[in-house]
């Protein structure tokens, strides 16, 4: 298939006119990355998001497979000489993988089944006859069919063998299996029962004990829990229509008169929906369903990592980092601004140890010795703990003390990253360090880390692994070029996200600046190893040089637009600084006037909006958070009480908070606004801090239930 019937079908689609589409394709084809097209092409595209150009190369991608498979079904069916001109034809305009499918059943090579052996009997003609129901006296003429030397040994046995062959031309029917699908997709149900001998082991499935409902109207979270119960084998999950309605769709189709032929047809049909036709179409619901929650699923792991990327930095300050631990003690670093490990040691001060006054004076002398401001405790087991212990020293000097999610850290410091990082050191300090890094900047130090072992998301290990993985790519990539990266600082982790440049670029980048010293110019980007032109398209507008004698090259200006930027100065008679500071100058700027055939309004627009703040982070300002000082345990907290919170995780049925006792709270969907809400992400983002009020407590099973009802102004986020 040509690129011109992809870009009409995606176009019809996706509603988006074709143009723009082809001309997605062409960027895509030629290596652009999805950042690098929304940002620098939007002439080309109509200023399509970063999510439509992902669904236009992900539909490609589909489309490119299935012509694949087209093409494999075609060579198969002229090797079996059966590919006939209306077939051909047939098999190329099919416009789905299931439908490309029906069409090949028939031909498909495929084990003994009893229709097989049927007609190795020579039972096919009988079967042509029955199904014409045109005879009465179809038993006299099966009688010619019998011939014990082909084991047709009575009259009995060839009917049989018949309807066998019968059933299956139903089941191989694409009409059928089009209509029957239809059926299934608009009212089948699921149904979920605990396995036999399960109900005590399988308790966390409680709720799927004994469910059922609409197939199409099961939201992701059950489908991939149901799903999850029948793998750990506690549940037992179906999915069914009633008989009749499906038994009545293939009797108007396929019954034609009423006498004994009929009555076989008619038995015919029923052995197809059940042993053939139904048991198919369960399987490929099955996989409809899930692969619609795995897209759910995948959306909202992908948004909650964002937003745990896009998270507030501290920025550059000096801080002391604490992992937190009983008996193993709490590790403590020092890291001055830029994240460099000056000091590291362990201290004890919580039970069996308990040397409470020793650790309170480390700490304080660390402090000052370090000239720290900021302290970050993580928020794993002995938190709180360390958070009161914390508190209640008076530094010399004020400072902010702040507890940060941890998730990951252990992954993290028990990586290759962190040994080649830190290889003279253990985990328990690597660990700490990522604490502290996590606080001045999220996004740099949460790119070392797998997102799966972040900690957000649903069912992540139960959905499509391929997908997930392409979607997490594109999220972790969106982010770091939306933020852009600082080339003189920035790590060899984060340089690989930047659009256009991957691992191995990265590396080379940092050997040069080892060997080099600090770039002084984006320009000087292009003596870095294998940094070739088509590189640098992609991925200078997304690189940060902030001493640069060129201003410009601290912005996300685009190089290839920097003699706009010029030409504006030079007709308002200023230089490029001066363009960038005086909001009176740029307001005498006609846009207008520097169209070109190259250069748009979109892009002239983007110049503009970055000329008033060049290089400014797009993540919104730190805000401090405290937890209520009285809460310690899950023990403190009782019912009608309200208390502060942090979001920590998303998902289709609710939000996560965290309240500060070690075990997140669940405000559900129904308790997250005073009105119906259908996207938990519309009400709330991660790390947001909301008021929550206690619903129910249930600390056997360390369950927290919470409401958000009247508490924070819910209208949308």
């Amino acid at each position: 298939m040509s690129t011109e019937r992809y870009s009409k079908i995606i176009s019809t689609e996706l509603s988006v006119a074709e143009g723009l589409v082809k001309s997605t394709l062409f960027l895509l084809e030629g290596g652009a990355t999805i950042p690098f097209i929304a940002r620098y092409r939007k002439e080309m595209t109509g200023s399509m998001d970063e999510t439509v150009i992902a669904s236009v190369r992900d539909r490609l991608q589909q489309l490119n497979d299935l012509d694949a498979r087209k093409q494999t079904i075609l060579k198969s069916l002229q090797e079996q000489e059966k590919l006939t001109d209306e077939l051909e034809k047939a098999i190329r305009n099919v416009g789905t993988m299931a439908e490309l499918e029906d069409i090949y059943l028939p031909f498909k090579p495929r084990r003994k089944t009893r229709a097989s052996m049927a007609r190795e009997k020579g039972l096919e003609p009988l079967a042509r006859i029955i199904l014409s129901q045109q005879y009465e006296d179809i038993e006299r003429r099966a009688e010619a069919f019998v011939d014990p030397e082909k084991g047709v040994n009575d009259v009995k046995e060839a009917l049989q063998g018949a309807s066998d062959i019968i059933a299956e031309w139903i089941n191989e029917d694409a009409y059928v299996r089009r209509r029957i699908r239809q059926l299934f997709q608009r009212d089948s149900v699921i149904t979920s029962k605990v396995a036999k001998g399960k109900e005590e082991d399988g308790v966390k499935f409680e709720t799927y004990f004994d469910s059922h409902e609409l197939l199409r109207k099961s939201p992701s979270h059950r489908i991939l829990a149901m799903f999850r119960g029948e793998k750990e084998g506690f549940l037992k999950v179906s999915v069914d229509v009633e008989e009749d309605r499906g038994h009545e769709i293939l009797e108007k189709i396929f019954m034609k008169g009423n006498n004994a032929s009929s009555e076989l047809v008619a038995k015919a049909i029923r052995d197809c929906a059940k042993r053939l036709l139904f048991p198919s179409m369960e399987t490929e619901m099955r996989q409809w369903i899930k692969e619609k929650a795995d897209v759910e699923a995948i959306r909202v792991f992908a948004e909650n990592l964002r937003q745990l990327l896009m998270a507030s930095p501290l920025g550059q300050k000096r801080v002391l980092a604490i992992d937190p631990g009983f008996r193993s003690g709490c590790k403590i670093v020092c890291l001055d601004a830029q994240g460099k490990l000056v000091h590291n040691e362990t201290i004890y001060p919580h039970p069996p140890q308990n040397e409470v006054k020793e650790s309170i004076h480390k700490i304080k002398s660390l402090a000052n010795a370090y000239k720290i401001e900021a302290i970050a405790i993580g928020n794993g087991t002995a938190g709180r703990e360390t958070e009161r212990l914390v508190r209640s020293i008076r530094f010399d000097k004020e400072l902010i003390a702040l507890v940060v999610n941890e998730s990951g850290a252990s992954v993290y410091s028990a990586s290759d990253i962190a040994r080649k990082e830190f290889p003279d050191y253990d985990i328990t300090v690597r660990g700490s360090v990522s604490i502290g890094r996590r606080l001045m900047d999220p996004l740099a130090e949460l790119v070392k880390i797998d997102p799966k072992s972040i900690g957000v998301g649903q069912y992540q290990h139960d959905v499509d692994q391929s997908a997930l993985q392409q979607s997490l790519a594109d999220t972790v990539e969106s982010s770091v070029n939306m933020v852009g990266v600082e080339v003189n600082t920035s790590s060899e982790q984060l340089l690989a996200f930047v659009s256009g440049v991957g691992p191995n670029l990265a590396k080379n980048i940092i050997t040069f600046r080892n060997e080099h010293g600090p770039f002084s110019s984006r320009k000087e980007l292009m003596k870095v190893p294998r940094f070739g032109d088509k590189v640098f398209e992609q991925a200078a507008g997304f690189l940060r040089i902030r001493e640069a004698k060129n201003p410009l090259d601290s912005s996300s200006v685009h190089p290839e637009s920097y003699y706009v930027v010029d030409k504006m100065a030079k007709r308002l008679n200023c230089s490029v600084s001066e363009l960038i500071s005086q909001a009176e100058l740029r307001k005498q700027i006609d846009l207008k006037e520097y169209v070109t055939e190259k250069t748009g309004l979109p892009t002239l627009e983007d110049i503009l909006k970055e000329l008033a703040k060049p290089g400014r982070d797009p993540r919104q300002q730190f805000e401090i958070f405290e937890f209520d000082r009285n809460i310690h345990s899950i023990n403190d907290l009782y019912k009608g009480m309200k208390i502060p919170g942090i979001v920590t995780n998303i998902t289709a049925f609710g939000a996560f908070v965290d309240v500060g006792v070690h075990q997140d709270g669940l405000v559900h969907v129904s308790q997250m606004a005073d009105r119906f809400v259908r996207d938990p992400n519309a009400i709330v983002k991660i790390n947001q801090k909301v008021m929550v009020e206690i619903l129910d407590i249930d600390i056997n099973r360390k369950r927290i239930q919470l409401s958000m009802k009247g508490l924070n102004n819910n209208r949308g986020k």
